[in-house]
């Protein structure tokens, strides 16, 4: 039973169930790459890496907020805070999880090896951003908008251009959507002298910045799919997602926060999933 217990606690500290947002785009990188199925090893490794890094940079972020966390409201029940996870138990999960992704990032290639430190730093890195820059949400969106990088690494050790473009587009996406979500805490953060763009600029700015990157994600998506030679199929899947990304903003007022749960999570989590099926059906049932 406290086995169970404290897995639990883990799974809520890391939020497993937002793994959703970054697989599906490592998928779309590993497909295209591939040209098709990318093989069993390469899925499996891949899935390791992906679930190791959002895991340590889910727990460092837990870790290094804590004094934070501590004094908001909305956070009082994170299993640091409330004492169901030591800091020491804590601090030997981040390296466990930095170490399983470097060694799976040995298992891809050596370039994928040579560029996990890298990864590591700047998932740690985002950490304390928001201490002192208004750019916080992008570098989150730089540490997600990895993930169609790492899948075309994890198969083909080469930049090109559908994978840079799809992470921008990730990084637009994510900045956009936790422009949203720290839009809850612009109160709180102003309070501790925090840097978020809801706190600095205010909400009614945050949320037309959070537009413009949305609007600029789903023109990137469809870049990234003319770029990597999709179809039609895709195209209508990226314009479909650039519908979602209309509705999400209107399901988020300045005067209205209610509803940024299902806007943060179930939406985008839909939009990641959908595009991964796009880039499947374009790739298997009409090419």
């Amino acid at each position: 039973m406290a086995f169970k217990k404290d897995f639990i606690a883990v799974c809520r500290m890391i939020k497993i169930e937002h793994s959703v947002f970054a697989l599906p785009f490592a998928y779309i990188g590993a497909f295209l790459a591939a040209g098709g199925w990318p093989g069993l090893y390469n899925m499996i490794v891949l899935t390791i890496a992906m679930v190791a890094v959002r895991s340590f940079a889910m727990a460092f972020n837990r870790y290094a907020d804590l004094d934070i966390d501590r004094d908001n409201p909305r956070t009082k029940d994170r299993p640091l805070v409330t004492g169901e996870l030591s800091t020491s138990f804590t601090l030997m999960f981040i390296m466990g999880a930095a170490a399983i992704f470097v060694i799976m990032c040995g298992l891809m290639n050596t370039l994928c090896l040579m560029l996990s430190p890298l990864a590591l730093a700047l998932s740690a890195f985002y950490s304390y951003c928001k201490r002192f820059t208004y750019w916080c949400h992008f570098v989150l969106g730089m540490v997600l908008g990895l993930a169609p990088v790492a899948g075309w690494l994890c198969v083909d050790p080469t930049l090109t251009l559908p994978a840079a473009l799809f992470f921008c587009g990730v990084t637009l996406w994510v900045a956009g959507f936790d422009l949203l979500y720290a839009s809850q805490d612009a109160e709180f953060d102003a309070e501790r002298g925090l840097w978020s763009i809801p706190a600095r600029l205010g909400i009614p700015a945050a949320l037309a910045i959070s537009t413009l990157s949305h609007v600029v994600t789903a023109v990137l998506f469809l870049l990234a799919g003319w770029a990597a030679g999709l179809g039609w199929v895709y195209m209508l899947v990226a314009g479909a997602v650039g519908i979602i990304l209309v509705a999400e903003h209107l399901l988020v007022k300045a005067d209205d926060m209610s509803r940024v749960n299902v806007a943060f999570f179930t939406m985008n989590g839909v939009i990641a999933v959908c595009l991964f099926f796009g880039v499947l059906l374009d790739m298997f049932l009409v090419s």
